[in-house]
């Protein structure tokens, strides 16, 4: 009984939630003697997908007489092994990561944080309930978001539909396991603050949302009986970890794979000087067109320079899944030396840190964990809204908070460290953080029979 105290107490509750979550993202991604995840992912990226996975392929390639060079060998090598394993590589932290969860899922912690997060959530216009989805939505945002059907109240639901991708799914953390390991030397706080990025993103959309008419009224009730601590079974645990990761491993062998060949038709072939060829330079690519003609809308971002179009070409990417992110990255920076990623793939990290600084890869990162979900969420988004304008508004929120808070991350960012020098995109990003402030302490809408209510209350007590 004690223990249920201290972890449901009002004070201590929410530093020992924030504790529990820095251990196990520092034990599933981190860089300690105890990141058992980042291990697994290190000897599948070095070894298996760097010398084994290649090694095979090539054998099978020269036993059926494909030489190195041609397109054959190119398609499957570069584009399929390349692609598909960058994405396989995180396999090992997922699973960390999923097994760690289902632990606390199962002992009946989670459930718990749904007690807590209700306090929290309802001083920002959002009901306990709402959690549920996001708990259910750090494994896959499409069951996360069809588990908000269970909220009675129509804006409510709403509101958690619109909210939920904000929290990092499965397929968002080889994102967040890229960047930690590249740019930040796996660092267990970057990771961790991706996680606690989505729920403030959820708590600021709340608070901001709740005052508009369309969502403005006091939240569902929450009642929950709160299970009695147990050994974690099993059973349990290996199953919820298994369907978790297997359905990310599917999506590898389906959609990443297709994409993968797609990817690298585009990023290899393009025209030059009048002819269309293959191209030694990706720069010079038909991927390399299409990504230069929109990458302008990101440069508040600080997506510049030579990486622009790749950055926007993933990001892209990961709106058919997010997995996509690390899968287009894989392909295209394949052909971005010489140092040949089939048989060391670590310099990937290399020649993404020499592309990124540690505030624009924030800002990217920042940006895809926040932005429109993937097409399957999307889905379930049109399910669960069953309305085209409500759909289309959900994703375009989605997409224009992210973008929002990722240039005011880069601009703002940039002018406290020195990175970026004062100008039209800093003011405008200052003026935008000033709208955000506004939006959270303005006075909204409030339902006239609410109203009522809160004065016969009032009355009441008085009496």
């Amino acid at each position: 009984m004690r223990e249920q105290l201290i972890v449901t107490n009002r004070v201590l509750a929410l530093p020992i939630f924030a504790g529990i979550m820095f251990l196990i993202y520092a034990i599933a991604m981190g860089g300690w003697s105890i990141s058992l995840g980042t291990k697994g992912t290190d000897w599948a990226n070095d070894v298996l997908f760097g010398e084994w996975v290649p090694g095979l392929f090539d054998v099978i390639l020269g036993g059926l007489g494909v030489a190195e060079g041609t397109w054959v060998y190119g398609l499957i090598q570069d584009g399929i092994v390349a692609g598909v394993g960058a994405v396989l590589g995180f396999v090992p932290q997922m699973l960390v990561l999923f097994l760690l969860l289902a632990i606390l899922e199962d002992v009946g912690y989670m459930a718990r944080v749904a007690f807590i997060m209700d306090r929290v959530f309802r001083k920002f216009g959002l009901s306990g309930k709402s959690f549920i989805p996001m708990l259910v939505a750090t494994g896959c945002g499409v069951p996360g978001i069809m588990a908000s059907r269970t909220i009675e109240q129509d804006r409510d639901r709403k509101m958690t539909v619109m909210t939920t991708g904000f929290i990092p799914c499965g397929a968002k953390m080889p994102i967040i396991g890229l960047f930690a390991g590249a740019i930040f030397g796996d660092s267990a706080w970057v990771a961790t603050s991706a996680y606690f990025i989505g729920v403030a993103a959820v708590v600021v959309s709340g608070i901001m949302l709740k005052k508009f008419k369309a969502f403005a009224g006091e939240p569902a009730p929450f009642v929950m009986e709160l299970p009695t601590y147990h050994a974690p079974s099993a059973g349990n645990v290996l199953r919820a970890t298994w369907e978790r990761g297997w359905s990310f491993i599917k999506r590898a062998g389906t959609i990443i794979l297709i994409s993968s060949i797609v990817l690298w038709f585009l990023q290899g072939y393009g025209f030059v000087d009048g002819v269309f060829q293959a191209v030694e330079d990706n720069n010079d690519s038909l991927l390399a067109v299409i990504g230069n003609a929109v990458a302008w809308i990101f440069y508040p971002l600080g997506w510049i320079g030579d990486m622009a179009w790749k950055a926007t070409v993933a990001t892209v990417t990961g709106l058919i899944a997010k997995e996509e992110v690390v899968n287009t990255f894989g392909v295209l920076y394949h052909y971005a030396g010489e140092i040949d990623l089939m048989e060391d793939s670590s310099p990937l990290w290399t020649l993404v840190a020499g592309d990124f600084t540690a505030l624009s890869a924030y800002s990217f990162m920042i940006f895809n964990l926040l932005c429109a979900p993937c097409f399957a969420a999307m889905g379930a988004i049109k399910r669960e809204m069953n309305n085209t304008k409500w759909t289309l508004g959900a994703i375009g929120y989605m997409c224009g908070f992210a973008y929002v808070i990722s240039m005011i991350v880069y601009q703002v960012g940039g002018l406290i460290i020195g990175e970026v020098s004062f100008g039209i995109l800093p003011a405008i990003a200052i003026a935008a953080l000033i709208g955000l402030i506004y939006l959270l302490v303005r006075k909204g809408y409030q339902p006239e029979g609410e109203i009522h209510h809160l004065t016969s209350v009032s009355a009441a007590a008085k009496v």
